[in-house]
């Protein structure tokens, strides 16, 4: 076994930093004083990674710039492949903030500064859904391979279940995050492991074989912890979290990150990923053409194809639209679409058309409502938003907020609603689930053309 790997039988105690020093370095100065904050978090979907365009996102990347904007602080960031390096950052004085989706426990607590709480997560065991039965009890672990990412909430709790189950083992690994071990139990080099709900919720859409088997506890406070020793920054971060612009930063980061990944869909998410491999770099020249010309993005365009037609080229409805783009006739004919079963053709033909639903938009939309709102209108029709857009008025909310015209759109096909509206009625609550559908496609497709 390498010598990082440590296996844990019942009753004895693991300890990944026990010799690491909790002492912050005297000489690190405060936020305060030099007005520049060093953050620990980790690369991964559910904290900070590099997105489309190659600048930094994630929702703990958000969340921490909106604190420190407020303050006129400067943030200086370190990233980690793993939980137990933000620890170790933390304990040993080289970084002022943990923001990494680290779980509050009272044995952290002793140790940091606990600082704002912006979720809650449960801890799940996750496993291959093929490797039948699964483990659906706590007895159940006894003999399981399970593996976890060390100096973790997860390591605490098999510990205190280990006392109490016979032969419940685990390794813990400080090397390997939580995102590489489902991936490991997904290609079946690892039989189970645990992970937060959050990060489960985000990787199974990339790898539909992983299953929960069950939930290991009752939902537990997620947010960040300030070092031993920085008690007015760790004060300072749950302040703000009370405050108006504190609320509406999570409100707006969980709207960006979590909303549109509904219930999972095994078939649905098997399908996907299925025609990445079979379907799509059979178009990828025709979406790429289609994006230089329109200045649409790739997996945009993409995402939406995939959901109008799963990229099928002679796919037709009942109500005559068809090809990979499902473009009606009249449509087709505006945009210079000979052959709606052109998969080049259609293809450009929707993109020019979700690009001439963009450009009609007020300019002073800001993205990424603006394209939600160019979706919406590709998928109902203009004139419905247009209705939606001004009954959003009439009823004190903001038409140019994709989070309020959600609410509004479904309204179109509510009696109490549509007779007032110039164009009548809609099924609104289309487009809410087509923005939504294309928003978590999109997600993948973008992984699987950066990889």
């Amino acid at each position: 076994m390498p010598p990082f790997l440590l296996m844990i039988p019942i009753g004895v105690l693991l300890l990944l930093s026990g010799c690491a020093d909790d002492r912050p370095d005297a000489a690190f100065a405060s936020p305060f004083d030099t007005q520049q904050l060093v953050v620990a978090t980790r690369n991964g979907p559910t904290a900070r990674y590099l997105g489309r365009d190659q600048s930094a996102t994630g929702p703990e990347h958000d969340l921490v710039m909106a604190f420190a904007d407020s303050r006129g602080w400067v943030v200086d960031w370190q990233v980690h492949e793993s939980t137990a390096e933000v620890i170790e950052a933390l304990a040993t004085g080289r970084a002022h903030l943990a923001a990494a989706g680290l779980t509050h426990l009272p044995a952290r607590s002793e140790r940091f500064e606990p600082g704002l709480v912006h979720g809650e997560v449960v801890q799940q065991v996750v496993c291959h859904r093929d490797d039948r039965p699964l483990p659906d009890t706590i007895e159940g672990l006894a003999g399981v391979d399970l593996q976890v990412t060390g100096d973790s909430s997860y390591v605490a709790r098999l510990e205190e279940l280990a006392r109490t189950v016979p032969d419940l083992t685990f390794v813990a690994d400080p090397s390997r995050s939580s995102e590489v071990l489902l991936t490991q139990v997904a290609t079946g080099e690892v039989g189970c492991t645990v992970a937060d709900s959050s990060i489960v919720r985000m990787v199974r859409r990339y790898w539909p074989h992983l299953e929960v088997a069950m939930n290991l506890d009752q939902n537990e406070p997620v947010g960040w912890y300030a070092a031993a020793g920085h008690t007015e920054v760790a004060k300072a971060t749950r302040r703000w979290r009370e405050s108006e612009a504190g609320e509406a930063a999570v409100a707006a980061m969980r709207e960006r990150y979590y909303s549109h990944i509904e219930e999972f869909d095994f078939v649905d998410m098997r399908a996907l990923n299925r025609r990445l491999d079979d379907r799509l770099p059979h178009y990828l020249d025709e979406f790429r053409q289609a994006s230089e010309e329109t200045g649409l993005p790739v997996d945009l365009l993409a995402a939406m194809a995939y959901q109008e037609s799963h990229w099928d080229p002679q796919a037709t409805s009942p109500t005559g639209v068809r090809g990979i783009m499902m473009l009606t006739r009249p449509t087709a004919e505006s945009l210079g679409v000979e052959d709606r079963l052109d998969p080049r053709e259609s293809i450009l033909g929707g993109a020019r058309y979700l690009a001439d639903r963009h450009a009609r938009l007020p300019e002073d939309i800001p993205e990424p409502d603006r394209t939600y709102l160019a979706l919406a209108s590709y998928n109902l029709g203009r004139a419905h938003v247009l209705d939606a857009r001004r009954l959003a008025r009439d009823l004190g909310l903001d038409p140019d907020s994709w989070v309020d015209m959600r609410e509004v759109l479904p309204l179109k096909a509510d009696k109490r609603y549509y007779p007032q509206t110039k164009y009548g009625y809609a099924r609104g609550y289309e487009p809410v689930h087509y923005v939504r559908r294309i928003r978590n496609y999109r997600d993948v497709i973008d992984q699987a053309l950066a990889d």
